[in-house]
């Protein structure tokens, strides 16, 4: 495709690698050469901008790069913000499981569902370990689409179950997470592919939670952010976020970014810890904490790069580490799966090595119900 330039009527996606742009009106992915994209820098909104008729994240629609017409709603967004007290420590926890499939990714498939519609696409495919999977099920069902997901053999049946009754199409991969990945991308060769770690507009959804934690903070930046991550579609959602507030004038700093993992599978701790701005290769091995098993992100560079610049960092937590922060929280009455837990148990290590303090306000990303991990509990119980 040729080189687009700036004189768009609306700003484009660009491949970050190369400076090339394409226009935000043909449905695309990624760039012909197969590297991801992104939505150019924005300007931002201030909260004059605001919706404050609209419950949903869609309250921020003027934050998007273009106008979305009918956008495709359950109601995600306008999430608690609770105060936990963890290890005796108070931590401001956004409980993501109260969107409407359970997980914090409906923030970014409504967007990108809703551009998807917009552009006439009506038969998508995706491949998930279970929660973007659910989430596109769901929304595109509300879009009326045709959806077919493929998930790794491992996934939780509570989410395979989730997944076929909004009566998406499963196709069960064998192998690790990259295996599902690569036989959706095949797959992709007939049917348009919208993937929640490839395409560009999942992060224009996400930056909603960044938004939206200014405003539950009475227009205020916290010091600290910790998120579990993987493919960092919250990392970097909730920093363009927190860069379009300092852009439009809101804000004056950006909150320290702090994104925990397993030490089963933790390719940004590696890299990051290890001084490299790209990916350095670890040993991955199963994890309780499925949600951010991914060996590879693809935007692992920009992850680096977002926690460079917010002066953050990364922790790992191990299996029992995180088997006893999920339990940890539902005994203060959060029902949470593994992997939102270790953004508990990633905070009380960041507490305990002095790498925040505790008379900063931290607020901890829970992503994921419980209820999508039934057979983690169930086993543990026994």
């Amino acid at each position: 495709m040729e080189r687009e330039t700036h004189v768009n009527k609306h700003p484009s996606l660009v491949d970050t690698s190369s400076g090339t742009t394409y226009s935000i009106d043909q449905p695309r992915w990624c760039a012909p050469d197969g590297r991801p994209l992104l939505v150019e820098e924005l300007p931002g909104i201030s909260r004059s901008a605001i919706d404050f008729k609209e419950r949903s994240i869609w309250r921020y629609k003027n934050a998007l790069p273009i106008p979305i017409e009918d956008p495709v709603s359950l109601g995600e967004g306008c999430t608690p913000l609770v105060n936990v007290l963890f290890g005796g420590l108070e931590c401001k926890c956004k409980l993501e499981w109260f969107s409407p499939t359970g997980s914090f990714k409906d923030r970014g498939t409504s967007v990108m569902i809703s551009l998807l519609k917009q552009q006439g696409i009506s038969s998508i495919i995706e491949d998930s370990s279970g929660n973007g999977g659910a989430s596109v099920a769901a929304y595109g069902a509300a879009a009326g689409m045709a959806v077919t997901i493929y998930v790794p053999a491992s996934t939780q049946p509570a989410k395979i179950a989730q997944i076929k009754a909004y009566g998406a199409a499963v196709v069960s991969v064998e192998g690790p997470r990259e295996a599902t990945e690569s036989a959706a991308m095949e797959a992709a060769a007939n049917v348009f592919y919208a993937s929640h770690n490839w395409h560009p507009f999942f992060l224009q959804g996400t930056k909603s939670l960044g938004y939206e934690i200014w405003e539950d903070l009475g227009y205020s930046v916290p010091d600290n952010l910790v998120i579990p991550g993987s493919a960092g579609s919250n990392v970097l959602g909730c920093y363009f976020a927190f860069k379009e507030l300092m852009r439009s004038g809101e804000t004056d700093r950006m909150p320290r970014i702090f994104v925990s993992q397993p030490a089963n599978c933790s390719p940004l701790h590696t890299s990051f810890q290890s001084g490299s701005e790209d990916y350095v290769e670890s040993m991955v091995f199963p994890t309780v904490a499925e949600g951010t098993a991914i060996r590879r992100p693809i935007r692992l560079r920009e992850m680096i790069g977002a926690l460079k610049a917010t002066n953050g960092g990364t922790v790992v937590s191990t299996e029992q580490e995180i088997i006893d922060a999920s339990f940890a929280l539902a005994q203060r009455g959060l029902y949470v799966e593994p992997t939102s837990a270790q953004a508990a148990s990633g905070f009380m290590k960041l507490i305990e090595s002095g790498a925040i303090r505790e008379d900063e306000v931290t607020v901890a990303l829970l992503t994921g119900s419980g209820l999508k991990a039934t057979a983690f509990y169930t086993d543990q119980l026994e």
